[in-house]
């Protein structure tokens, strides 16, 4: 974070440069890096399992409800609690609540040894929702509700449903299809054992490369914008933190008390505390510009999430070991 952010103020036109190299609004560079990050996870997955986690109704119908339903809902009482003389910020911040986290929560994930069945059912999930239901959860929160509550006139938010396909292809899509063809290739002339105790471990490392790489782009790509208002960027993120210490705690907790083992409990709490930054950003750019306040917030994003997630990767791996609950079969 520091080396991007450093990049990013060091080095004229780095940003420019960056920006341009883009498809649709996605950014090349932090495709790439998500991708790489993505696959070798992806290609640690069992598929032949995964009609095992469809089948956990507790998993599947808390994660629905947690993404879809209480998600959305902390993150606009928040940005109403502690925006509230800063509509753009405010709409910025509603903007990343709705955008669930499809890509880099599966790294989170495996660091914290969740399961990666469970994970990778999770994010294609979210991935439906979110070309679906996307649009009208933004209607509701920024034009209708506020409206209901008497908060004052709501905003139109311009989205684009081939932008948010294009996002979930990128960044889903194309490394779980990788992943799904490197295992079934490999296990048909490996053999499983070989497979996974040869082949996986020498990928391995790649993720950890992604991330690196994605985060350092990230932030050179941002540099700028965030160093030059620190005072707005501190101001974004106070509720940006209790919302992800929300989210992962109470899942936490949720999952522990319906009787989830470890690794699904795990699972469950980051795929409910991350976000997808990219979708956020390129949204409030297309709607608003890239020097608005609402761009702004979703910068600030992956500034507070990346620190946070990976504190909470050591907090679960910590709260692992007094976990009592069975094992998923």
């Amino acid at each position: 974070m520091a080396l991007g952010l450093g990049l990013g103020r060091a080095i004229p036109g780095l940003n420019d440069a960056l920006s341009k190299v883009e498809i649709g609004g996605i950014s090349l560079p932090i495709a790439l890096g998500l991708l790489i990050m993505m696959y070798p996870v992806l290609a640690k997955v069992r598929y032949d399992k995964l009609d095992a986690v469809t089948g956990d109704r507790r998993l599947m119908a808390s994660s629905l409800v947690i993404n879809w339903i209480l998600g959305p809902a902390v993150m606009f009482a928040l940005a109403w609690i502690f925006l509230a003389d800063l509509p753009e910020y405010r709409t910025g911040l509603i903007i990343v609540g709705l955008a669930r986290c499809i890509a880099m929560v599966i790294i989170w994930n495996d660091l914290a040894c969740g399961d990666r069945e469970a994970a990778a059912v999770l994010v294609a999930l979210n991935s439906v929702f979110q070309v679906l239901a996307f649009g009208l959860l933004g209607w509701f929160y920024l034009d209708l509700l506020p409206g209901w509550l008497g908060l004052g006139d709501g905003e139109h938010l311009d989205i684009s449903m081939w932008k948010i396909a294009l996002n979930v292809v990128i960044f889903l899509g194309i490394p779980l299809l990788a992943g799904f063809l490197t295992r079934r290739i490999g296990e048909t002339r490996l053999g499983r054992e070989r497979y996974e105790a040869g082949f996986l471990p020498k990928i391995g490392p790649f993720a950890l490369y992604g991330l690196l790489f994605t985060i350092v782009i990230l932030f050179a790509l941002q540099g700028k914008t965030i160093t030059s208002q620190p005072l707005d960027v501190a101001r974004i993120a106070l509720p940006l933190l209790v919302y992800f210490a929300l989210m992962w705690f109470g899942t936490f907790a949720l999952g522990k008390a319906i009787g989830l083992a470890y690794d699904r409990t795990a699972t469950l709490a980051f795929t409910a505390a991350g976000n997808n930054f990219e979708l956020a950003i390129a949204v409030a750019i297309a709607t608003f510009g890239v020097t608005s306040g609402q761009a702004l917030s979703g910068v600030v994003g992956p500034l507070i999430e990346v620190p946070v997630l990976v504190a909470l990767v050591y907090v679960s791996l910590a709260w692992r070991r007094k976990f009592s609950a069975p094992a998923t079969p």
